[in-house]
């Protein structure tokens, strides 16, 4: 495990994580993980490491801009604007589509990543699938990803709103990030705003030709099987994994029938 604790990406200083691979290890693509709204670098925990020490694959975790360890967003519930290249305040509803088409691609490019296994939770899945779309990748696996907006994603985040201004979250998430109110705050208006109720990619995955595995819990608060059962009727060679007593959080909720069933969908790919 080698930390690299900031790495400048278009003006942009994010935190970094390399998991190197032992050196029985056969090169192979590397494991890309993308956390969810709220995560993290040391939120995501061991469980990056766990995998890919299992899996025998390097693994490459990072912060998104206002998370973790990374460079906070200006003024993050101002207004929008962009001064000297960079956005500052309010996150746009093309906010995931930004990291995935112009964050991610710069970041694998300064690390000569090509071609790898994107691993993304909720958010971080709906990036993977944006990306995977319009970028080579060896596969993606997605977790309780989001595709389109439901009414039950607005009311638990309407409900995490309340349990950080008033609950336990914001003490509970402040070892996680170092500035948790700029963690927050991006995540949460940008969900709750008018113009992110027409988010929807379910048309532009159709381009995604690169294999797929589609994870959902049974008992998800922030969103349905409807998300992963669009993904199958535009995305057809795509496979699912439904999971009982299971929330939004797959990897933590049921990491052994995760793990397991990561290790069959990559085992199918080949060399």
């Amino acid at each position: 495990m080698t930390a690299m604790p900031i790495l400048n990406v278009l003006g942009v200083p994010l935190e970094i994580l390399t998991l190197a691979p032992d050196p029985a290890w056969a090169p192979s693509p590397t494991l890309v993980f993308l956390h969810e709204g709220l995560g993290s670098v040391s939120l995501w925990r061991d469980w990056p490491a766990q995998l890919c020490q299992q899996l025998q694959r390097p693994g490459l975790v990072y912060s998104r801009q206002g998370y973790g360890d990374s460079a906070p967003v200006p003024d993050v519930r101002g207004e929008p604007q962009i001064i000297n290249g960079q956005r500052q305040g309010r996150l746009q509803p093309d906010y995931m589509h930004h990291e995935a088409l112009t964050v991610l691609p710069a970041l694998l490019n300064i690390l000569g990543i090509e071609r790898p296994i994107l691993i993304g939770h909720s958010d971080g899945g709906t990036i993977a699938l944006i990306h995977a779309s319009q970028h080579p990748v060896t596969a993606c696996v997605v977790m309780a990803p989001h595709v389109m907006v439901e009414d039950i994603s607005v009311q638990a985040i309407t409900q995490a709103r309340q349990a950080f201004t008033q609950g336990g979250l914001r003490e509970r998430l402040t070892k996680f990030h170092a500035d948790v109110d700029c963690a927050f705050w991006q995540w949460n208006e940008v969900w709750l705003s008018e113009g992110f109720r027409n988010f929807d990619i379910r048309r532009e995955i159709e381009t995604l030709s690169a294999p797929l595995l589609a994870i959902q819990g049974e008992d998800d608060p922030y969103g349905t099987m409807a998300q992963i059962d669009d993904i199958a009727r535009h995305v057809p060679h795509s496979q699912l994994l439904k999971l009982a007593q299971c929330g939004h959080s797959p990897h933590k909720d049921q990491p052994a029938a995760v793990h397991a069933a990561m290790a069959r969908f990559l085992s199918g790919l080949g060399a």
